[in-house]
């Protein structure tokens, strides 16, 4: 089973992570052409409650690396939030792809089983690794994935579910 939990994260992490990537240098490109400030985009939020852009990325890229550093058995490194432009915030995702990258399915023996301690909202909470990650991890990563998109597609930057979903096979 440690097999499948490899399988339904390191793949999909890399996977959504170049498509990230490849979004973010739209972005940038289309900030340049329509000499946009970057911080207009960087900022951006789809409702004033919401987190902007730029920590939509970073909370997408840490639940990346440090769902696949757990589920290995290890805590991933500590990372610095403070990107300001795209090309630092495409700098974030290629040192998470990197990291995740840096895994094998060896490496998650007995992630299935593994305990994973997490503080959410003020409350210690505990999960086995096959709960940690389909259950709290793949869908806050895809939640701050789409919204990262839906932030940028809103604001005028011209993606589309390809750019999102990325080339099959």
């Amino acid at each position: 089973m440690s097999n499948d939990l490899y399988q339904a994260s390191v793949p999909q992490f890399l996977r959504m992570l170049n498509n990230l990537k490849g979004i973010l240098e739209k972005a940038g490109a289309h900030a340049a052409e329509k000499k946009i400030e970057e911080s207009a985009l960087l900022d951006a939020r789809l409702f004033p409650d919401m987190f902007p852009l730029t920590m939509q990325v970073r909370i997408a890229t840490d639940f990346a690396r440090g769902t696949t550093g757990r589920l290995a058995g290890s805590e991933p490194p500590k990372t610095e939030d403070n990107e300001k432009s795209f090309a630092e915030l495409i700098a974030r995702v290629d040192a998470a792809i990197a990291y995740v990258r840096g895994f094998s399915a060896p490496s998650f023996a007995g992630a299935e089983e593994r305990k994973i301690s997490r503080k959410i909202r003020g409350a210690e909470r505990t999960f086995s690794g096959t709960d940690y990650l389909y259950q709290y991890s793949l869908p806050n990563f895809y939640f701050h994935l789409t919204t990262a998109y839906a932030i940028l597609r809103h604001n005028g930057v011209a993606i589309g579910k390809g750019d999102f979903v990325g080339l099959f096979g």
